[in-house]
């Protein structure tokens, strides 16, 4: 650990200004806990609300996994893990079964989380109302009156638009049965995750200074109509290139020498714990593609599954 630091970097007051901020959040699923959040070693949307909250609640015994966007070994996810690591001496681990602090952007991982581990997100926008209300306060107000309905003209201006949602990410969900929460930045496919999950879900916005969580057992709805109802990203009849595995968020690649377009696991952990021969994902010569296709939206699986 590197002695000029406290003990994971930050003071014991700011560790315990955010904390009660915490706790606030599990106590109230889904409010947005205002926070006075710190300046960092890194850039402000870059993580640093899920880096407060990571710091301030790691404990000298926990193992600590990093992802983003999927993987272990991004530029963001490494840098963070060093910045911890150097600053608690704790451990840390690529599988996800073997940690007990997750820290993520973009994604959860494939593998069910238990009760004893904690999910950390970073998340960027927080607030649900902001792509029609651009007030604070208004929102504040809208929120304390359970007034989403700018939230369901939004959902339903696409469906007229483009006869479907077409919120890639960041579908908005109603916890508890009362406040509407922007899930991180998270694909549709791991909302349902949070639904009733045996773990700690906390999420924090470092640039708009907020912190807010999803406790175990809580119930998450994503936001949908009779008629159009919540749909996942489907991948039928694709499979990973690597390891086979179906059912799972799959990237869509591109081999740059052939053309070729190929699937593999988002979430390398998973994919490389299931790479026969005990291999180990390979990306070589392929490289990422995001499709726009909006067909692929329309194609989805009902949320009651």
């Amino acid at each position: 650990m590197q002695q000029r630091y406290n003990y994971a970097f930050f003071d014991e007051a700011s560790k315990r200004e955010i904390r009660r901020a915490i706790v606030k959040g599990v106590s109230i699923p889904g409010y947005q806990v205002p926070f006075a959040s710190r300046e960092m070693p890194i850039g402000r949307g870059w993580g640093t609300g899920g880096l407060q909250i990571t710091l301030a609640v790691i404990g000298r015994g926990d193992v600590l996994k990093v992802i983003d966007q999927g993987s272990d070994d991004s530029v963001n996810a490494v840098n963070i893990k060093k910045l911890v690591a150097d600053t608690t001496d704790v451990e840390v681990t690529d599988a996800t079964e073997d940690a007990t602090l997750i820290q993520s952007r973009h994604r959860i991982p494939e593998r069910p989380l238990r009760a004893d581990q904690v999910l950390v997100l970073q998340v960027p926008t927080p607030e649900p109302l902001r792509g029609f209300e651009p007030s604070e306060a208004a929102t504040r107000r809208l929120h304390a009156e359970a007034d989403y309905t700018g939230a369901w003209l939004e959902l339903f201006d696409q469906i007229v638009r483009f006869d479907a949602t077409t919120t890639g990410a960041d579908h908005p969900v109603l916890v508890n049965g009362r406040y509407v929460m922007a899930p991180s930045p998270i694909p549709r496919f791991d909302n349902l995750k949070l639904n009733q999950a045996e773990h700690l879900t906390l999420l924090g916005a470092g640039r708009e200074k907020k912190i807010y969580a999803v406790p175990p057992h809580t119930d998450v709805v994503p936001l949908d109509f009779e008629d159009y109802p919540f749909a996942v990203e489907r991948f039928d009849g694709k499979c990973c290139r690597l390891c086979g595995a179906t059912g799972v968020y799959l990237d869509e690649l591109v081999d740059e020498a052939t053309g070729e377009t190929y699937y593999q696991c988002n979430d390398t952990s998973w994919c490389a714990q299931h790479v026969p021969n005990g291999g180990s994902p390979d990306l070589g010569h392929w490289t990422l593609r995001t499709t726009g296709d909006p067909s692929s939206d329309r194609e989805g699986a009902s949320h009651a599954r």
